[in-house]
């Protein structure tokens, strides 16, 4: 469990803290020497061109407005500075309002379902994005002062703000988006998800950080970088991950055996009861259930790694070993989900039973669980890769047929090679000679 912690925290992590951490570290003031500050001012256009290409080329509507909002907010600090003894009111009241809706745009992006920026969806909301400094204008008229005040307000006097010149409205979007950003990353853990956390945290300094001379365009800068890089990892990720288990799909299968040598090994693997919840239960149950057992597999694979190309079966694939030589951790394997407790909460919510959590409740029932695994190998016979997996799959149906929970062991059979006889015609097989 102190693994799987660990493992969650890191991919939260990496690489959206690093970059925060090196932006607060280095994009002060007098944080880099001076012969990178020149350099540094073509930070912005980088990340903002790039950011937008790689954003329409995913087709990632959320990157692209998240990006046109940073550029937006960027700007407004720029051309209405808070700066000298008597910083004018219109500045004032741009300061608090951009720090008010900056926040609750990101949140917005990653609420709304994803779409094209040129679907209608997607022209909405490039509009309702672009409206925003018209509105932000409109309400520094003297006209709409009252409104424009209440972005000012002290609402809580007993919460101290002293600390910082961001006004309470912003500080409760910033509060607000901060949170749901963190519920999204722990319901659905997403590398997007969690840099979006990064880069909130760095548009908060680019606000914060003025009363201290940080120039606010380094920091939302650092916040654009952290979604670009994230969206890079998000992608490659949506590319050669499962979706439903998150371990490796089917494209890093297909790059995995394209680089196989001439020894290893091949396991087909499938949970016995899978079908049967399936169809008791609905397909949901049985999805959860895989979802929630692919990582433990993937875990006790010691020396393999797992994929999931289609359907319910799950393929271990062995470099430079023997199918004799993986039977130790395809047996550590099978013991692993035979000792998995699961419990069928109501009608359709799977839970795992973990040290520390409270006991099932008495409505709850368990889902028992074993798995049946058939493995076949490729040494120095010219078997092709297909029979590996054809005999490793017989060797699957025969450890079901067999009751299941068990592994079983697979035999390629290579097809004799039939050549002609130049005198006879006659199609012989080769070991007639």
């Amino acid at each position: 469990m102190l693994g799987s912690a660990w493992k969650t925290f890191s991919a939260f992590f990496i690489p959206g803290g690093i970059i925060f951490l090196a932006a607060v570290g280095f994009l002060r003031p007098h944080g880099l020497p001076s012969w990178l500050q020149q350099p540094l001012t073509a930070l912005p256009y980088f990340v903002l061109i790039f950011g937008l290409i790689f954003g329409w080329y995913f087709s990632h509507t959320r990157m692209v407005l998240s990006l046109l909002v940073l550029a937006l907010g960027d700007r407004a600090l720029l051309l209405f500075p808070l700066t000298g003894s008597d910083p004018s009111p219109l500045s004032h009241t741009i300061f608090s309002i951009t720090a008010f809706l900056l926040p609750l745009n990101l949140l917005a992006f990653s609420i709304l379902k994803e779409d094209s920026i040129s679907s209608i969806r997607g022209v909405t909301r490039l509009v309702a994005v672009l409206v925003q400094p018209f509105l932000v204008l409109w309400l520094c008229y003297p006209e709409q002062q009252e409104i424009a005040d209440m972005f000012q307000q002290t609402y809580l006097a007993w919460i101290p703000t002293n600390w910082t010149t961001i006004p309470q409205a912003a500080l409760l979007a910033f509060f607000v988006g901060g949170f749901m950003h963190l519920a999204r990353c722990a319901i659905r853990p997403d590398p997007f998800d969690g840099g979006s956390v990064w880069a909130l945290a760095a548009v908060f300094l680019a606000y914060h950080g003025r009363q201290y001379g940080w120039h606010p365009t380094n920091f939302f800068s650092a916040a654009g970088l952290i979604l670009f890089v994230t969206l890079i990892q998000s992608s490659y990720q949506r590319t050669y991950r499962d979706d439903l288990t998150g371990i490796a799909g089917r494209l890093a299968y297909e790059e995995a055996t394209a680089q196989l040598g001439k020894r290893f090994a091949i396991a087909a693997l499938s949970i016995d009861q899978l079908k049967l919840y399936a169809g008791t239960h609905g397909q949901p149950v049985a999805e959860q259930i895989l979802k929630l057992i692919a990582p433990r597999i993937q875990a006790a694979c010691r020396g393999g790694r797992v994929f999931r190309v289609s359907g319910e079966e799950l393929t271990l694939l062995f470099t430079n070993q023997s199918a004799v030589e993986t039977l130790v951790a395809l047996e550590q394997v099978r013991k692993t989900v035979e000792a998995a407790t699961l419990y069928l909460r109501g009608r359709n919510r799977v839970r795992e039973a973990r040290r520390g959590i409270a006991s099932p409740g008495p409505k709850d029932r368990e889902l028992p669980l074993s798995v049946s695994i058939g493995v076949a190998e490729k040494a120095e016979a010219p078997a092709a890769l297909g029979l590996v997996i054809k005999s490793a799959y017989r060797a699957l149906y025969e450890a079901k047929a067999a009751g299941g929970n068990v592994v079983k062991r697979g035999l390629v059979s290579v097809e004799p090679v039939r050549r002609s006889d130049r005198n006879s015609g006659r199609i012989i097989a080769s070991g007639e000679y």
